[in-house]
């Protein structure tokens, strides 16, 4: 009888190592989809994530950008919220504790219009109990110079530097497609100290009511998330792959366990899903139950077993 999506026919270790970071299995929820866990405790047993990513942080409060702020498309989402957030007191008051309890790692995706922001932020967070990485948020296309630090190489190697040289926490960079050779700052990321990067952020994107002759969203321009992007993170996982020797977390797209595997097929060593839990909040328990078999299904007895296995014919 064939092994069901629950198990598997050989025990697979599903943890996963990104530099100084362990990681109980590869699975993660990305920042801005999951708020800060707590509006989800009743849907996901958030103790079996591989990791929490909460809504990014700045330094002070922040509204964010006028409505509308998310339209749905043909195939994901258009989103252009502005990181609002309360800003890291009240982020150290009232979201961390909570985090905390859940037990699983929590990843903290800070953001900053400078590298000394990034720097103070990391400084601020250095000595806080129960938070197993930082993600940088240098690649948010809905804010004024979101994406400056992850489009040009040397600013992103001295973001991640300054970072890593104020905490001994380990450091995850988030990088934009919205670049011409995202290989190049990757390669800076990793340069600057970088434990792992993830791959991707949004897509610049915009919706319009052609009727009003009106733009959709409120700020113009916004990230687009969802299915339609799942083909551009995987290239950009693929070529990355190919250029730095630190692992990938990727995330663009992923609805499914076949989109898991893809991933991690193609080099990334952990994934994030994002825009997939607002259409189905228990999208990461579904997964996380076939996963094992889906490994066994390759023979691996570990999640590293498959990463970076994808065959590519050469030319004759």
């Amino acid at each position: 009888m064939p092994a069901s999506p629950t198990e598997s026919v050989v025990p697979v270790d599903l943890s996963v190592t990104l530099g100084r970071l362990t990681l109980p299995n590869p699975v993660m929820v990305a920042s801005g989809t999951f708020g800060y866990a707590n509006e989800m405790q009743g849907y996901v047993p958030l103790h079996r994530l591989g990791g929490i990513v909460p809504k990014t942080i700045t330094l002070a409060p922040r509204i964010g950008n006028r409505p509308w702020r998310t339209v749905e498309t043909a195939a994901g989402l258009l989103n252009s919220i502005g990181l609002d957030n309360d800003g890291i007191d009240q982020f150290l008051i009232d979201k961390l504790p909570f985090l905390r309890e859940t037990t699983a790692p929590v990843v903290v995706s800070i953001a900053g219009g400078s590298v000394d922001e990034f720097v103070e932020l990391a400084t601020r967070l250095a000595d806080e109990p129960g938070i197993a990485a930082l993600e940088l948020n240098i690649s948010c296309p809905n804010v004024s110079h979101g994406v400056d630090l992850a489009t040009d190489p040397q600013l992103c190697r001295e973001v991640v530097a300054g970072v890593r040289g104020a905490t001994d926490t380990p450091v995850i960079a988030k990088l934009t497609p919205n670049v011409s050779d995202i290989k190049a700052i990757a390669q800076a990321a990793a340069e600057g100290g970088a434990d792992a990067v993830t791959l991707i952020n949004t897509c610049q994107g915009m919706a319009v009511d052609w009727r009003r002759r009106r733009p959709l969203l409120g700020n113009v321009i916004g990230g687009l998330s969802g299915p339609a992007i799942k083909p551009i993170a995987l290239r950009c996982v693929h070529q990355v792959r190919q250029a730095i020797d630190i692992p990938i977390i990727g995330v663009g797209g992923i609805m499914t366990l076949d989109d898991v595997m893809e991933f991690l097929v193609t080099g990334a060593t952990a994934v994030q899903i994002g825009t997939a839990s607002f259409a189905e909040p228990v999208v990461t328990t579904r997964i996380l139950d076939a996963l094992p078999a889906a490994l066994a299904e390759l023979g691996a007895a570990t999640v590293a077993d498959v990463v970076g296995t994808l065959e590519i014919a050469k030319p004759s």
